[in-house]
This record gives C-alpha cells, sequence and structure tokens, in this order.
C-alpha cells in the first residue's frame, strides 16, 4: 500500500465506526445515515427534510456530536435577521450596552458545525446572509472578515407546516451538497422501540451518550481531496454523468413519460454545473465508503436523487407539486438513461 491507500484505509474503518455511533440514536434510517455521512466526508453541506417529530433535529446533532470541532446552532424564527446570527446587543450588569458574537462567528475559525433548525422559519434575509458562509465559508463582522475553513452545515426544514414559513430559494437550495427527505420507521419493531423505549425519549441524553469528537475535524478537508484524487471515474462514467446531467434539463428526450404531465413542458431549468460537480465528489466518496478505488454507475445512482431532485427548477404551474414529482422523475431519469 502507498501512503494514500493506507490513509484512505484507516479512515475509511474511522468513518464507518462514526455511522454506527451515530446509529445507536437514529433507527430504521440506514439510507439516510449513509447519505449524511456521504456529505460529510465529500464537505458537503446538508438540508434535511419530512414530517414534523420524525427525527432530523436528532439526527443533526448526532451527527455534530460525534463529528468534533466547534458547534453552533440557532434556531429560524420568524422574527430572526441576519445580524442576530452575528452579534446581540444586552444591557451589562453594569447598566451599559454591551456586544457579543453571535453564534455565528463566536467560535472563529474552529468553527465544524453550524446547525440551523427549521430554515424555513427564517426570512430571505437570513437565507442571503447563510448563502455566502456556505459558498465561501466567511463572514464579514466586526470591520473584520472571520473564517470557517472546517465549516459545515446542518439545517432541517418541516415538510408539512405553511404558516409563517419561508420557500427557501432555488439558489439557497443549490448550495446544499444535498436535501435528505427522512420518513418514519415503517418496521413495527422500530416503531415499538421509539414509542416505548425510555433511551428514545430524552434527546439531549441520547445525543450526549454518544462518543464526542470521534474524528479530528481539522482533518477532514485533507482526507476528502485525497478522496477526490484517488477514486477514478472512467472515461465511460463520466459520458454516463453528462447524459445525466442533459436529462434533467430535457428529461422527453430519452424517453421519460410521467402519468398526467406533460414532460416537455415540466422543466424550467435542470441541474447546475455545481449540482453536477458535487453529484460525482458525492460518487467518489460512496466508492470510497464500499471500499473501491473506481467510480461505479450504481454509486452514482445512490446519490443521484438527494444530490440532483432538490436543483431542479419547474415550470411554476408544477412547483408546489414538488415533493411527488421529483422523486418520480429522478426514479424515471435514472431508468431511461442506460448506464455503461
Amino acid at each position: 500500500m502507498d501512503g494514500d491507500d493506507a490513509q484512505l484505509a484507516d479512515w475509511r474503518a474511522r468513518a464507518l465506526a462514526l455511522e454506527a455511533e451515530v446509529g445507536k440514536a437514529v433507527i430504521g434510517q440506514a439510507r439516510v445515515l449513509r447519505r449524511v455521512l456521504t456529505a460529510v466526508f465529500a464537505r458537503g453541506h446538508v438540508l434535511l427534510q419530512g414530517d414534523v417529530g420524525v427525527g432530523k433535529t436528532t439526527l443533526l446533532r448526532a451527527f455534530a456530536q460525534v463529528l468534533g470541532g466547534a458547534y453552533a446552532r440557532t434556531e429560524g424564527t420568524i422574527d430572526l435577521m441576519p445580524a442576530d446570527l452575528v452579534y446581540y446587543t444586552y444591557i451589562s450588569e453594569a447598566g451599559r450596552p454591551a456586544v457579543e458574537p453571535g453564534p455565528l462567528i463566536r467560535h472563529g475559525e474552529d468553527l465544524a458545525i453550524f446547525f440551523f433548525n427549521e430554515i424555513n422559519r427564517a426570512r430571505p434575509q437570513v437565507h442571503a446572509l447563510l448563502l455566502r458562509v456556505m459558498a465561501e465559508r466567511s463572514a464579514q463582522a466586526f470591520n473584520r472578515e472571520v473564517r470557517f475553513p472546517h465549516l459545515l452545515v446542518f439545517a432541517d426544514r418541516n415538510r408539512v407546516e405553511r404558516e409563517e414559513t419561508f420557500e427557501i430559494s432555488a439558489a439557497a437550495r443549490d448550495r446544499f451538497m444535498m436535501e435528505i427527505a427522512i420518513d418514519a420507521p415503517a418496521d413495527e419493531a422500530m416503531r415499538r422501540a421509539l414509542m416505548f423505549d425510555p433511551r428514545y425519549h430524552d434527546t439531549d441524553a441520547l445525543v450526549g451518550s454518544l462518543q464526542a469528537a470521534m474524528v479530528p475535524h481539522t482533518e477532514l478537508n485533507g482526507l476528502a481531496a485525497c478522496i477526490q484524487r484517488h477514486v477514478r471515474a472512467s472515461d465511460a462514467l463520466q459520458q454516463y454523468a453528462l447524459r445525466l446531467w442533459q436529462a434533467t434539463a430535457r428529461p422527453q428526450d430519452v424517453g421519460v413519460r410521467l402519468p398526467d404531465l406533460e414532460v416537455a413542458e415540466l422543466m424550467l431549468a435542470g441541474a447546475s454545473p455545481r449540482g453536477m460537480s458535487l453529484l460525482l465528489r458525492a460518487a467518489r466518496v460512496a466508492a470510497w465508503l464500499e471500499g473501491r478505488d473506481h467510480v461505479t454507475p450504481e454509486d452514482v445512482q445512490a446519490v443521484f436523487p438527494e444530490t440532483i431532485a432538490h436543483r431542479l427548477v419547474f415550470q411554476p404551474v408544477y412547483e408546489m407539486r414538488r415533493h411527488e414529482i421529483a422523486p418520480a422523475l429522478m426514479d424515471a431519469i435514472l431508468a431511461h438513461v442506460p448506464a455503461p
């Protein structure tokens, strides 16, 4: 084994141990666990969406616990403003106005996880600030630029709530490497455990019981770069990915048909160049987690729905049906674009 091979083998074992540790707090979500793990080691931001109370916050808190580094969070509320992330003001014990750093900049360069709970309750102005933080890993505060070289943004949003919420713009969605749907477990034994096992009734104790800081977070950027260099994508695989990209913009050209829809009139825009780049980054990590040094079509297919669906822009008449159209379209594209 050369140096990279040995390092990647060691880190793969750590990654799988980390996944197993999070699995102690979140049951019945094996696919979701693997997708979040993939995004973490591809250094991509993660958005979870689902119904109320299915464990989105628990899952993201569990990952924050085991990943290590400084952690901060904020709650999305209708009155939250961008400045609330950067600083807060109060009256000191001396009776004078005082200013302290807000959750986003309090830890400076050591910030590793920023968790935005219920992001769709925050105003678009807040989303705009988050866009810069996610894209550039920096923010302006107190007349200086604060950089976050190790930062990942985790966010969640409820699928069913509409009152006092703001739709996340296409530009904001595109900054997330993955949007992952999470549903309640279908298995009866798992449902019984969630109902009757006291371990799952105290989220703070459950997350706190997990091993903290299982990996040195300052090494993850270098590891991610090593994975991308080491895991190859053949010419045939690249051509397959390019055909998938074209199909996201013009699904009718590959023969996609969906019930009760005119597919030729469905799309306003397909996946972005950023999205397709992130798709291949995620596919390389998926291959690495399976112990391979090359990407297979199955690796691309595994991460395609979560990496691409949220980037698609439908014609306005279809946007309100996104939650039902997007999964069907992803399945149809994968079924109609031949794999090498």
